[in-house]
């Protein structure tokens, strides 16, 4: 018997709490951008059914691990404060841990995703087996970020990524628990 673990990992915005649209006309940094994380506090929308779904994930098992890009320090979007208050929040869901990118995208770090960075150092760090373990996101860098580090892709559908094709698709993480019975 394997002593490898099996771990959910998670991305933040649009899979824990809500994207913001910025509309039509928001750019950062010459990119032009419409469904970004919240930039401030008040934006921060924690996504119905959460606390639930992660409790089932580790009664199920699993490692539970956010996985998540935070450039917006970087770029000069959000307040440190804001950041730190979203994270206390984040930090009281039932997460074994957490890893964060908050480098741009011009910066050629190994962590952001679609980059497996942090993927890979928490496979080392807690003795997972990345070929049975899942990412949850709702973008085409979290299904690039699984594919290399060699986990199976959930996507939650949102009008941005119904072009993707992940291993499976759900309407929320609570639907998540329904590929993991299946499997």
């Amino acid at each position: 018997m394997s002593s490898l673990k099996r771990a959910i990992f998670l991305d933040r915005d649009g899979v824990i709490n809500d994207v913001v649209d910025r509309g039509d006309n928001c750019v950062v940094l010459d990119k032009q951008v419409r469904w970004t994380a919240p930039w401030t506090y008040a934006e921060f929308i924690l996504k119905p059914g959460v606390i639930d779904a992660l409790q089932k994930f580790k009664a199920a098992g699993y490692l539970i691990i956010l996985a998540t890009n935070q450039p917006d320090l970087a770029y000069g979007t959000m307040k440190r404060e804001d950041h730190d208050k979203i994270m206390t929040d984040i930090r009281a869901l039932p997460f074994d841990d957490i890893f964060i990118c908050e480098h741009g995208r011009d910066e050629g770090c190994g962590c952001k995703k679609p980059k497996p960075g942090m993927l890979l150092e928490a496979g080392k760090k807690w003795h997972i087996d990345l070929a049975q373990s899942f990412i949850v996101g709702d973008t085409k860098s979290d299904m690039g970020t699984g594919q290399a580090a060699g986990c199976k892709v959930i996507i939650i559908d949102h009008e941005q990524n119904q072009k993707l094709e992940p291993d499976y698709r759900v309407k929320n993480l609570s639907e998540v628990m329904g590929i993991l019975k299946s499997v």
